[in-house]
């Protein structure tokens, strides 16, 4: 009988032990899925230019491609690199941020400059060429490149927000991160892409007066609707982008950035949580667009350097 309850004690142990490991799971993943929320809203505003102007019954296969292919980035290629940066060099974690702070606050940067700039931009553009598959094989190639980058970013996010030194922990809370990112962003994004399809069925079929204007008053927000989650998108790059770089730099010792925003973000919020959290944003994001504008002549010139050096 004593044998009995000794193993009982000791499932009980076990129940208790799985159950704090869960705990600790959906913690860590919660706080690595806030932190990486700026870059999963521009994920999903950038992702449904991708299978603009295709056939209505290409975009679903077409999300399902670049969803499959974001899976493989996150959980293939960059889950085991991060791991491994974990284990033998933690030290890389912050300038790799810094690195993808800059992209980020380059990307919003550009496409400020864009919209100030049609002109200058349209110039550059090439007419798009090809079959139908080719062109689809192209976009659904050049997301995946995109995801790639702003999947490792998020990767590092989450990393860095692991306080356990378990590998075993690290390791499941990136994928858990990983698989949910991508279902929230390509699943959000298919019903972006179908609202509009979904508002033109609404329209002819409804039963109706109300259906039928409900369905034509999606099809005429969906466009400004599309516009106005760019707009955010940018935003977003543009403030996570700054913030990461501040918090980088007070973790490899320079304190002097995060510091001073605290202190005015203080100075005006006089206390107030919510007007304070906003007032760093703010900060973050003017950081985020100087940081930006200052990239932008650097890496046209470098880009431009090469495409001469790969002519030649």
């Amino acid at each position: 009988m004593s044998g009995v309850l000794a193993l009982l004690d000791d499932v009980a142990a076990i129940a208790k032990l799985a159950a704090a490991s869960v705990d600790d799971i959906a913690a860590h993943t919660a706080k690595a899925g806030s932190k990486a929320a700026g870059i999963v809203i521009d994920d999903a505003a950038v992702t449904p230019k991708y299978v603009t102007g295709f056939k209505p019954e290409r975009e679903l296969p077409m999300i399902w491609r670049i969803a499959k292919g974001s899976f493989i980035n996150k959980l293939v290629f960059l889950l085991p690199v991060a791991l491994l940066m974990s284990l033998f060099a933690p030290w890389l974690v912050p300038p790799l941020l810094i690195m993808g702070g800059c992209y980020l606050c380059f990307e919003g940067a550009e496409k400020i400059l864009h919209v100030l700039q049609p002109h200058a931009h349209h110039e550059d553009s090439k007419e798009e060429q090809g079959s139908a598959a080719e062109l689809e094989e192209e976009k659904v190639k050049g997301a995946i490149k995109t995801d790639f980058i702003l999947s490792a970013e998020i990767m590092t996010i989450a990393l860095s927000t692991i306080e356990s030194d378990s590998i075993w922990m690290q390791a499941v809370v990136l994928a858990v991160v990983g698989i949910a990112i991508t279902i929230a962003v390509y699943g959000v994004v298919a019903i972006i892409v179908k609202m509009d399809d979904l508002g033109l069925w609404m329209a002819r079929v409804g039963k109706t007066s109300t259906v039928q204007s409900l369905g034509r008053a999606i099809v005429a927000v969906m466009p400004w609707f599309l516009k106005f989650l760019t707009i955010v998108g940018t935003a977003a790059m543009l403030w996570v982008g700054g913030s990461i770089i501040v918090h980088s730099l007070h973790q490899m010792g320079w304190h002097f950035p995060e510091e001073t925003i605290h202190h005015w973000a203080h100075a005006v919020g006089h206390g107030d949580a919510a007007i304070e959290w906003i007032t760093k944003a703010v900060i973050d994001g003017v950081l985020g667009v100087l940081v930006g504008l200052a990239l932008v002549p650097v890496v046209t010139k470098v880009v431009a350097h090469t495409v001469q050096v790969t002519q030649k």
